[in-house]
């Protein structure tokens, strides 16, 4: 058996633990998949790729808003496919051979599962290997998951795994669930030609978001597809290329594709943790202290296998925090989940971070609104943004921000400010009032949402 002193089980961002505060040490990487974990190979990387050239689609479409003569041919679909992922499995085989190159590290190209404290077999074409270091980190990541009536029906379907690989876009794709993955991706069909319907159980689309934000977008998906909400999928039956979903009020969608968009779950049922004794939760995601440690000694865990935040700046963050610590054993740092933000990259975007109205309603805090519409500021004019606002959520007396909410062009980056005030500590008085804001910029609409708290 060899014996190694650091192992890390995933090449996502769990790859990112290793740099060269770690030379000299004989570390080990087992990636069974993909290097660079869902992000680069099957997630936010390519979604954005493909949703940017979905979004420059609709823009050549809807010219004459701006009174531009314009006229959208076609989405080459197969061409965009292999711009993105060209550069995407170039830049993963890359981040393989660099590994494979550097004398201090052994790649092991297989499924790890623990046979005891530090202990893992490592399933490789040519038969197992068994391993073992003096510390281990697990970052193998998640996986779509598939309901029983899809799984079950062996029929084809398609997850965020594949579907951005196939060859053509649908003439009719169904989308099983309503949540930021589901909207993306039916935007990119439906931009590259197909008819879109999508099944979710709940009674609107992107619901953990905040209530203003998911009744105002499901609103505006109304008009764009076929929605199906409050339904579930019952039976999945037909053929392959000519599929009949079953609803449970009895209604049925017909449809060529399948795509199942209804959340993931961590890869901890791969692993044999209990050999290792380390423990999970209820959903499978691994149980880590503040400091990425999980029950077993000298094993720590990171991004979607244990984070309550499954997002990719959260797991290269605690993947920052796990370096250190396994270096750092007497100085632990640890990893802030609060005030994580988040986007999602449909049309229009959308960007959060902190409480939602309904959490502060839930938790019974009191709390100020104030919001602003891209209307009322001159580049919304100039942008003939008819739907976009700012939302942001403060403290009464103190003006400390409790969250904050756009929807809109350029959302993601609007809301930086609102981050990190959020993260410092900088009251919505003193953010709107010190410094400067830019006229006629966009963020405008920040500036005037925080000036309508009042204080």
């Amino acid at each position: 058996m060899r014996h190694h002193d650091l192992i890390v089980i995933g090449a996502g961002s769990g790859n990112a633990v290793v740099d060269g505060s770690f030379a000299g040490l004989d570390v080990a990487v087992v990636e069974e998949k993909w290097f660079g974990g869902t992000c680069l190979n099957a997630g936010c990387i390519p979604s954005k790729m493909l949703a940017f050239a979905a979004h420059v689609a609709s823009t050549v479409r809807e010219a004459g808003t701006y009174d531009v003569d314009a006229e959208l041919r076609a989405v080459r679909w197969r061409e965009l496919r292999d711009r993105v992922f060209g550069r995407l499995d170039a830049a993963r085989e890359e981040g393989r051979r660099g590994r494979e190159a550097d004398d201090g590290i052994t790649v092991y190209g297989g499924r790890a599962r623990f046979t005891g404290p530090r202990r893992l077999v490592v399933e490789l074409p040519d038969g197992p290997v068994e391993v073992a270091a003096d510390q281990i980190v697990i970052a193998a990541g998640g996986r779509p998951l598939v309901p029983p009536p899809v799984a079950d029906s062996g029929l084809p379907y398609e997850t965020s795994d594949t579907v951005m690989r196939v060859d053509a876009p649908p003439r009719h794709l169904a989308v099983l669930g309503g949540g930021y993955i589901a909207a993306e991706l039916a935007e990119v069909f439906s931009e590259a030609g197909s008819a879109v319907t999508i099944v979710e159980k709940e009674e609107r689309l992107l619901g953990p978001q905040d209530e203003t934000v998911a009744e105002l977008f499901t609103d505006l998906a109304r008009d764009r597809y076929d929605l199906r909400l409050g339904r579930e999928v019952t039976g999945v039956g037909g053929r392959p290329g000519a599929l009949r979903l079953t609803l449970d009020d009895g209604s049925t969608v017909e449809a060529d594709m399948l795509l199942v968009a209804a959340g993931r779950v961590p890869n901890s049922d791969r692993l044999d943790l209990d050999a290792a004794g380390v423990k999970t939760r209820d959903d499978g995601r691994i149980v880590v202290d503040a400091y990425q440690r999980t029950t077993a000694e000298g094993v720590f865990a990171l991004g979607d296998i244990c984070t309550p935040v499954p997002l990719k700046h959260v797991a290269n963050r605690e993947a920052k925090v796990v370096a250190h610590n396994l270096l750092h054993p007497d100085d632990l740092v640890s990893a802030d989940h609060d005030g994580v933000p988040a986007a999602v990259f449909t049309r229009p975007q959308i960007a959060s971070v902190g409480a939602t109205e309904q959490d502060c309603r839930d938790r019974g805090l009191e709390y100020l609104v104030g919001t602003a519409q891209y209307a009322d500021v001159a580049y919304g004019w100039a942008m003939e943004d008819t739907t976009g606002f700012c939302k942001v959520l403060a403290e009464p007396g103190t003006g400390r921000l409790l969250g904050a909410h756009l929807m809109g062009p350029q959302a993601p980056t609007l809301i930086q400010p609102l981050v990190l005030a959020t993260t410092l500590g900088i009251d919505a008085a003193t953010l709107a009032d010190t410094p400067y804001w830019i006229h006629p910029a966009l963020t405008e609409v920040v500036e005037n949402a925080l000036l309508d708290l009042g204080l």
